[in-house]
Order: structure tokens, then C-alpha cells, then sequence
């Protein structure tokens, strides 16, 4: 018999509050809806996400976001199998305005809750797109996180490496806010780089010169800043062409690494022998037009697939957490109402914790 479920999923981890409706049908999901309100022009001001403005727009969102998905949806709390929510990993205050949103949601229509790992959704997402077997390799690459991941199942997850410190969209926003750019920095960064020359200044490739899979930003960061301060001092400011050139050599160090991070990361997923080879990348910095160039050569040169969701898909949303959900549900995954909100929910549990924590969210 082919089974049908339909969650709504409920998203408050970081800046965009957001509510999506997905349904399973057989073996293929469907988002239904998928409604997403950002919070960019309430931080614009600070240079960066506050926590406690974040949650308090969250708190006055989610049930405007929970009511337009259901309307977008043509569905009612009455067709729905459940309710999945973030349940961190994240900003305290935001993933604790969703659960307790969820729960209230999940009480009054008397539907089962389901607690999910903000990761897990962005590594389970291309299920959803694109019906992805297991076990592949998925990069996490956004604001907040930045790991290798061998996704075995829904509930098993593998890291080979991630970020000891600054996230890369982390670094693309410090960056922005370097060279007086606006906000949200990546988005910024590559339009300048697309004017510059990436040959003008040459970065360092951090961790290169060592085996494995993780990564560092945050010194990068730092030539970049010393880089640009002799720039000022030479020429009494920042001429609009070498900010260029400084954006397209930052670019060029970041997919470096990327590149040649993720070549290590497919070496040790292709030794496992799986029998559909596949490389998916997720995150809002997936967004980059040279990084995504970077990865899918990588990959077709590793014998791998490569995916890469939607945009609307990428970054942070509701439908992957309906979706993670799902999978959960179906593998008889319930919580209750002890459900709690956790600033750090870690993938992997035999891993070593990760060190730092990015203005964007902890490190898992």
C-alpha cells in the first residue's frame, strides 16, 4: 500500500523564521508550500545577526509563516500527520520560539511531534529533490557550518572534517563588512569578485599543508585585513578596483580550499565502494557561482555525481525540516512535550566536538 504523509515543518535556527508544507507520496516528496520571512533589514543596522532581536521576530512570526503555508497549501491542521521542528542546532532563543510554537501546534490538533537536527536537514535535502540514495557525501556550507558528512541513513551521519573556526559565509560576511560592503556579505563579495582579478593579491590556503578534511577562515580573514589596511595607508583609502581585486583573491583562496577539502572528503567516501557514487552541497554559500563551479569539477573528476539543490532549498527553510521529519516519522521517531531546544546537536555523536562557535550559530 503506498503511504501518504503530510508534515508541516516549522524553521527558527538563526534569521529566517519559516513554515512548509511537504507530503510523501509513495516514495517522492512534494513541498506543497514553503513560506520564508528573513530578518536581513532588521540586522542590517548591527552588521550582523542579533540573537535577541532575531528571536523576538520569531516569536512574532511563526504563526503568520504557519498560517500562509497552510493557506498557500490548501490544507488545514486537520490534514496533517505532524509536525516537525528545528530543534537545534542554533540561536537559543529562535529554535526555542519554534519548538514552542510546534508544541503548542502539536497539543491543540492532538498531532505527533518531531524534533529534528537543523543539520540533518540540510543533509537529508537531496532525498527530497532528488530521490538520493544512501549513502552519499554531503557539504554543509553556509553562515553557521561548514563539515563533511557521509549520510548513511536518517539517523546516521559520518563527519570527515569541517571548520575549526570561522563558517565560510562567517567569513564572507567579515569580509563585506571589511571593505564596507552591504550585507549579506557572500552575495556582495561575489559581485565585486566578478570585477577583480584574483592574481592581484595572493592569500593563504590555510590547512593545505595538512592530511584531512578540516578547514579555518578566520586567518584568511585576517590577511585580508592586513591587506586592505596597507591598501588604505598607501593610498589614503580604498580605491574601488583593488577592493575588487581583494574580493576575487579572498574568493580564489576560499574555493582553493573548498576544492581541494571536498577532493579529500569524495577520496575517503569513494574508498567505501558505494554503488551510486553522489557529492551534494547545501548551504547558502552553495550559492556561489565559483565555488559550485569548483566542486562539481571536483566531483565529476572523483567519479561522483553532483547535486546541488534549489537555492530556496539551500539556505535555511521549513520544507527541509518537513522532509527530515518525515524520515524520522516513518523510522517511528515521536517526541513529546520534553522536547527541548539545544544550541548544539552534533551529527556525528562519536566525533570529536568541533572548536569555535560562529556569530551565525554553534559548531556541531
Amino acid at each position: 500500500m503506498t503511504q501518504t504523509l503530510t508534515l508541516l515543518g516549522i524553521e527558527s535556527s538563526c534569521d529566517d523564521t519559516a513554515a512548509a508544507v511537504v507530503r510523501l507520496n509513495g516514495a517522492h516528496g512534494t513541498v506543497l508550500a514553503s513560506i520564508v520571512a528573513g530578518q536581513t533589514a532588521l540586522h542590517a543596522p548591527f552588521g550582523g545577526v542579533v540573537p535577541e532581536l532575531a528571536a523576538r521576530a520569531h516569536a512574532e512570526k511563526l504563526d503568520l509563516c504557519v498560517e500562509e503555508a497552510l493557506a498557500a497549501a490548501g490544507l488545514s491542521l486537520r490534514d496533517l500527520d505532524g509536525v516537525a521542528v528545528t530543534a537545534g542546532p542554533g540561536l537559543i532563543g529562535g529554535v526555542l520560539s519554534g519548538v514552542m510554537c510546534a508544541k503548542g501546534i502539536a497539543a491543540g490538533a492532538g498531532l505527533p511531534l518531531i524534533g529534528v537536527n537543523h543539520l540533518a536537514g540540510h543533509a537529508l535535502t537531496p532525498r527530497l529533490t532528488d530521490g538520493l540514495s544512501f549513502p552519499y557525501l554531503m557539504l554543509l556550507v553556509s553562515g553557521g557550518h561548514c563539515q563533511f558528512l557521509i549520510v548513511k541513513s536518517p539517523e546516521d551521519f559520518t563527519r570527515l572534517g569541517g571548520t575549526i573556526d570561522d563558517a565560510p559565509g562567517e567569513a564572507f560576511d567579515k569580509t563585506a563588512k571589511l571593505l564596507a560592503l552591504p550585507q549579506p556579505g557572500g552575495p556582495s563579495v561575489e559581485a565585486e569578485a566578478q570585477r577583480g582579478s584574483e592574481k592581484a593579491f595572493r592569500f593563504p590556503r590555510p590547512l593545505l599543508d595538512r592530511p584531512g578534511c578540516d578547514m579555518s577562515f578566520s586567518g584568511l580573514k585576517t590577511a585580508l585585513l592586513r591587506a586592505r589596511d596597507a591598501v588604505v595607508a598607501e593610498h589614503g583609502g580604498l580605491p574601488q578596483q583593488i577592493r575588487a581585486d581583494l574580493c576575487a583573491g579572498f574568493q580564489a583562496a576560499v574555493v582553493a580550499v573548498l576544492a581541494e577539502k571536498s577532493r579529500r572528503a569524495l577520496a575517503e567516501y569513494m574508498a567505501l565502494g558505494p554503488a551510486e557514487p553522489a557529492f551534494a552541497v547545501a548551504g547558502g554559500v552553495a550559492a556561489n557561482k565559483a565555488i559550485r563551479a569548483a566542486l562539481e569539477t571536483v566531483s565529476v573528476e572523483m567519479g561522483a555525481r553532483f547535486l546541488a539543490p534549489p537555492l530556496g532549498l539551500c539556505t535555511d527553510n521549513a520544507a527541509m525540516i518537513a522532509w527530515a521529519g518525515i524520515e524520522r516519522f516513518r523510522s517511528g521517531a515521536r517526541d513529546d512535550m520534553t522536547l527541548s531546544a539545544r544550541p548544539r546537536w552534533p551529527l556525528d555523536k562519536t566525533a570529536q566536538p568541533m572548536l569555535g562557535a560562529g556569530k551565525k550559530g554553534a559548531k556541531a
